[in-house]
C-alpha cells in the first residue's frame, strides 16, 4: 500500500508530461504539414537571413519554399507530392514581417479545398525533411519533377550554384516563370 501511495503522484507527472507534449509525432513529415497560420488568423510570411541570403520563412521560422513547376498561383503538388512538400495553409488573411511585402502575399484555393498562401503569385510550401528553424534541406531538390527553392523577399527563387560561374555553391536569384 505504502508504494502506490508514493508511486501515484509521479504516474501523473507521467501522464500530464505526455499530454503536455501532445499526439506522439516524431516524423518530420506530420510535425511539418501540421504547421499553418494557426487557428483562425492568417499565416505569417516573414524573413530571415542564411548563407543563401534573406528568405522568407513563417511565423516559427521555418522555410517556405516555391515550386518550379507551379506556373500560376494554383498548386501542382498534391498527393505523394503534398505528404513530402506541404503546402502553407492558412484559416484567415495572411500578414508579413520583417522584409516580406504586404502586397505580394495572397492565397489559393487547393483541390483539397484548403486556403494555400502565396507570395508573388507562388504557392508556399515547406519541406518534411526540415525539423527546425533555417533548416533548408529541400533547396535544390528536384523531387516531383522540377526543382524546389527557397524565395527571397522579392519573390525571386533563390538557387544555390546557378549562375555563379562556378561550384563554390554561391546562392544566386532566378525567376522561375
Amino acid at each position: 500500500m505504502g508504494i502506490a501511495k508514493r508511486l501515484t503522484p509521479l504516474l501523473g507527472l507521467v501522464v500530464l508530461a505526455a499530454t503536455a507534449c501532445g499526439g506522439g509525432s516524431s516524423g518530420g513529415t506530420q510535425k511539418v504539414s501540421t504547421q499553418s497560420g494557426g487557428g483562425s488568423s492568417g499565416a505569417v510570411v516573414a524573413t530571415t537571413s542564411g548563407s543563401s541570403g534573406t528568405y522568407l520563412v513563417d511565423g516559427k521560422g521555418m522555410t517556405l519554399y516555391l515550386f518550379k513547376a507551379d506556373k500560376s498561383s494554383t498548386s501542382t503538388c498534391s498527393s505523394a507530392c503534398a505528404s513530402y512538400w506541404p503546402a502553407y495553409t492558412t484559416t484567415g488573411t495572411p500578414s508579413v514581417s520583417g522584409d516580406a511585402k504586404q502586397s505580394m502575399v495572397g492565397t489559393s484555393k487547393r483541390s483539397d479545398g484548403k486556403t494555400q498562401v502565396t507570395y508573388a503569385g507562388h504557392p508556399l510550401y515547406h519541406y518534411a525533411q526540415d525539423s527546425s528553424a533555417g533548416d533548408t534541406n529541400g533547396e535544390g531538390s528536384t523531387n516531383f519533377g522540377a526543382e524546389w527553392t527557397i524565395v527571397a523577399p522579392d519573390g525571386s527563387a533563390i538557387e544555390k550554384g546557378k549562375n555563379s560561374g562556378d561550384d563554390s555553391g554561391s546562392p544566386s536569384r532566378g525567376s522561375y516563370y
